[in-house]
Order: C-alpha cells, then structure tokens, then sequence
C-alpha cells in the first residue's frame, strides 16, 4: 500500500463524483439503495438515534434513517451530491467534508452508516478510525461493499468483459486501493477492529442488478461511476465491441424475459465501539 498516493486519489474520487452525481443517483442509486435497510439493521438505527451517513451520495440512506424516526447527517466529498441530496431528501442535514476528517466533535453521534463508499477512500483505515471518534460508547457502525468478483455476477462479467477487450488502465488515474479489497471478509472484519470496534462481523446480502442489455451495463459504469468508468472509457471502439461482446456472453444466464436480473452481492461488516 505504501506506492499510494492518497491525497491525489481521493482528489480524483472528488472530481469525479461531482460529475457523475446526477447520473449516479438516475442509474445506480436504485441498486445500492437495496442494501440500506439490513444497513441500518446492522447499525441498530432506531427512532431517536443520531445517525451519520458517511459518502452519503444521494442521500437515499440518511432519508431511510430519518424515516425510521432519527436525526440524521449525511456528508459526501462532491459538492454536487452534496446539493441532490438536500434537494431530495429535506428531512435531513447534509454537508460537504472528507471522510478521513470528519468535521464534527467527539461522541456526536448514536450510529454511523457508510454504503459503498469504504472503496473509495485513499485511506479506509483512517475513515475508520474516524468513525470511531464521532461515536459514542457504546455505538454501532456498519459499511458496505461490493463483493469480490470471483463471488459476483455483476462484477465477474465486468473485469472478465475488460480484461477480454485488453483494455490498458487510464494513466491519468491515480493508483489506489483495490476496488474489491474489503470484499474479503478478514480484510473487512480487520479494517474495523483496528479502529477499535469490538464484536465485528461481515454479513453478504445479495440483490439483482436489472439490465435491458450489455450497453445498458456498459452505460451505467461508464456515465455514473468514477475509477471503473474511467477504464471502460480508456477502450477503443473496438475494445468496447469486445467488451459488449463479452458482456452479453457473460450475463446470458441472469436473461429474464425482455432483459436481465444480474445478482451484484454485496458484504456488510458493524462492529461496536466499546463502552
């Protein structure tokens, strides 16, 4: 991990996001929204509780939090989701801010939620340890991911798609953690006991991913999300021939009717912060 620069890859992330934020919450949000209620299940979220929804997006789970009778704060590194959020969902508050340096004080708040954002971090370790500071004793946290593709679907027809098409990664993207590294469940469970959480544990829950077809995949990565999008945008027209070539091979078993259910699992890991 020491040849990544963290600064320069979470200042990509940022940029990227705020591009893609309206896309994102039109293409994906309905996907990853899907794993927000057992996310706030494994971060015991219940009326009265003061909840932070860390890389909030569109603001879809601090909505849910505030629907089950909490306060909650969402914060998001884009500026842009930052804006949809509050503009969707005015039940709660949402500001701008790094995960890494969360700017609120010590002990403010009951729970803390993070959904598919953990992968996006330059330094997870210190978001994590972080976490632990904002709550109280006693707390909960949970975070999501995707699962790693030898386990997913989704992902498998995705990296297996690229690495057909022999698509060379984009220079100009700062290198970072692996996009899959807390889909391993000891990698999870270690990122959270090392920030001091206690009785952690990794859950997998597992929704379709609903496509029209392989352009249709292609479309979402390629306009609603950042590190991934940039490596589909990287191929030639003909690397994107093979790509929906080899797409539309690899999802033909999820064929449902008139399109495709595709499963995408996803890994849950809470923990406790120590009273």
């Amino acid at each position: 991990m020491t040849d990544i620069d963290a600064q320069a890859f979470d200042e990509f992330e940022a940029a990227g996001w705020e591009v893609v934020a309206r896309r994102y919450s039109e293409l994906l949000g309905p996907i990853t929204s899907q794993a927000v209620e057992p996310l706030l299940d494994a971060a015991g979220v219940r009326a009265g509780m003061r909840v932070l929804d860390v890389g909030s997006g569109p603001g879809d789970a601090a909505a849910a939090a505030v629907a089950r009778g909490a306060t909650a704060t969402g914060i998001d590194v884009a500026a842009a989701m930052v804006e949809l959020a509050a503009q969707r969902h005015p039940g709660a508050t949402f500001v701008q801010g790094s995960a890494t340096e969360l700017p609120f004080a010590d002990e403010s708040f009951d729970a803390a939620i993070g959904n598919v954002v953990i992968l996006h971090v330059g330094e997870p370790e210190r978001a994590a340890e972080e976490l632990t500071r904002v709550l109280v004793p006693g707390a909960r946290v949970a975070l999501s991911t995707w699962e790693v593709p030898g386990r997913s679907p989704l992902f498998g027809a995705l990296v297996g798609a690229v690495e057909d098409a022999e698509v060379t990664p984009p220079s100009d993207v700062p290198h970072g953690p692996s996009f899959f590294r807390f889909g391993k469940d000891e990698v999870f469970e270690a990122l959270l006991r090392g920030a001091g959480f206690a009785d952690v544990s990794v859950e997998s829950v597992t929704f379709d991913f609903p496509l029209r077809s392989a352009d249709d995949l292609m479309t979402v990565v390629s306009e609603a999300t950042v590190r991934m999008g940039a490596l589909l945008r990287a191929g030639d027209d003909s690397q994107r021939a093979r790509m929906r070539e080899s797409l539309e091979q690899r999802i033909a078993p999820w064929r449902r009717d008139d399109g495709y259910e595709v499963p995408a699992p996803m890994k849950i890991a809470s923990g406790l912060k120590p009273g």
